[in-house]
């Protein structure tokens, strides 16, 4: 019996520190280094290519803290957010993935339709109907809360993620090598696009209903 009740209070603890390590109001404090870029609607980013920087309030929190994590650890190469992410401790990651997530439920939307409206392009079907068994029917609710949201996230953005799978590690790539995108299920998909298809799937996805936007944010507040 003793055994018992020292197993629920140690367990009673791991829930209490999991709930406070994710803390939305904490997290507006943390992300100054954010609004320039993730606060301002059509902001585009100059490096590798032109490109608008990809909405993510109302992303899954999850997936922001992976993908943050990610950068720090070095499996995502891009130079800027490798900077920001290694500034960062797991709290503060937890805090801001939150925050983001919170922010996106405060934009009010139409619900997104649990199935396509939009049928795939009979040329892009081999090629997405993969994709479905992750990242939703709907490209819209992912099997996992570390997987992304992609429906009507910004074409552009969508390519050179793409791009970025394509380059994974490989130092010896031309495109950029030090913004590749290191994971072996996105890479194996991605390396069966040609630059061609990958614009096509990235205009496809981004013309889908979602729930991703860029909520303007002052410097100043």
């Amino acid at each position: 019996m003793k055994k018992t009740l020292a197993l629920l209070v140690a367990l009673a603890g791991v829930f209490t520190s999991t709930a406070q390590a994710q803390d939305a109001k904490a997290g507006e404090k943390k992300v100054a280094m954010c609004i320039g870029c993730h606060g301002i609607p059509g902001y585009k980013a100059n490096f590798p290519q032109v490109y608008k920087v990809p909405m993510i309030a109302g992303q899954n929190a999850k997936y922001i803290a992976t993908a943050l994590t990610e950068y720090r650890g070095g499996d995502r190469r891009h130079p800027t957010m490798r900077a920001i992410a290694a500034s960062l401790s797991d709290a503060d990651i937890a805090d801001v993935a939150a925050y983001y997530e919170s922010l996106g439920k405060k934009v009010q939307t139409a619900p997104v339709p649990a199935m396509l409206e939009s049928p795939v392009p009979e040329a892009l079907k081999a090629k997405l109907t993969a994709c479905t068994a992750c990242h939703g029917a709907n490209f819209n609710t992912p099997n996992d809360p570390s997987i992304p949201r992609l429906s009507g996230q910004h074409a552009d953005y969508l390519a050179q993620a793409l791009r970025a799978y394509q380059i994974g590690g490989d130092a010896g790539d031309t495109r950029h090598p030090i913004v590749g995108r290191v994971n072996a299920t996105m890479s194996g998909m991605a390396k069966t696009l040609s630059e061609a298809e990958l614009h096509q799937v990235a205009d496809y996805l981004a013309g889908l209903p979602g729930e991703l936007h860029t909520v303007p944010q002052s410097r100043t507040r």
